[in-house]
């Protein structure tokens, strides 16, 4: 299964976001309170739910009879959080995701980011774990009008020449990424993933070094999954 590239999602598949998540949304959710626009408890059980949208979605979603104005202003604060918390080492990626990287370039793979996460914080994760040394290039879902995966992936693969790749996530925007761009699309099974979801793939994963063999012979120990 020789690829030109492999596009990654960024968290919950190359980056444990839980582990910034939680600290940085009950802090943005402390300052409401102390402004007096928030009464109950932080609601992180439906952020999980919803994890790897856009963050607009994420307010519309979390602060529904708020204002734009509000929902920007916590917007900005929590992006904030993030990158602090990135920037204090909080947070990690996920094991042997350098292990991964070293093994495909070694291969001659292209490899990018594809993620919808703001442009600030993503540069904070590539800088702060030095990822530039692997990525040929990483992109937030803010690169294009449409804030969709599907088009961001294809922006990719349109600038890069990409003929033959896979795109890696844990969510079904990740998946259908792939399928809308004719790339083999492979299931991250972890923190924010559905079983639902990754039942939509042409591959699942548990470790990303099963990455490495499942596009090195197709025998790796990742399933891949009857159509």
């Amino acid at each position: 299964m020789k690829l030109d590239a492999v596009i990654f999602d960024m968290d919950g598949t190359l980056f444990q976001t839980d582990r910034i998540l939680e600290l940085s949304l009950e802090d943005a959710f402390v300052r409401l309170r102390e402004e007096g626009r928030w009464e109950s408890a932080t609601p992180i059980k439906k952020y999980r739910e919803i994890m790897g949208v856009p963050l607009p979605e994420v307010w519309d979603t979390l602060l529904p009879h708020h204002s734009d104005e509000v929902r920007s202003r916590v917007n900005d604060h929590f992006l904030e959080l993030l990158m602090f918390n990135i920037q204090r080492g909080k947070g990690a990626l996920y094991p042997h995701v350098e292990e991964l990287f070293t093994l495909l370039k070694e291969r001659n793979i292209k490899l990018f980011i594809a993620s919808n996460g703001l442009p600030p914080y993503l540069e904070s994760i590539v800088n702060h774990y030095r990822l530039g040394r692997w990525l040929d290039a990483a992109y937030s879902i803010e690169h294009v009008d449409s804030l969709n995966k599907s088009d961001l992936v294809k922006m990719i693969c349109d600038k890069y020449d990409i003929k033959r790749g896979a795109v890696v996530g844990d969510r079904l925007s990740d998946i259908l990424a792939a399928k809308d761009n004719g790339l083999l699309s492979v299931g991250y099974s972890f923190d924010f993933s559905q079983e639902d979801e990754l039942q939509q793939a042409d591959a699942v994963i548990e470790d990303l070094l099963e990455l490495n063999e499942l596009i090195k012979d197709g025998k790796g120990s990742g399933r891949l999954l009857s159509k």
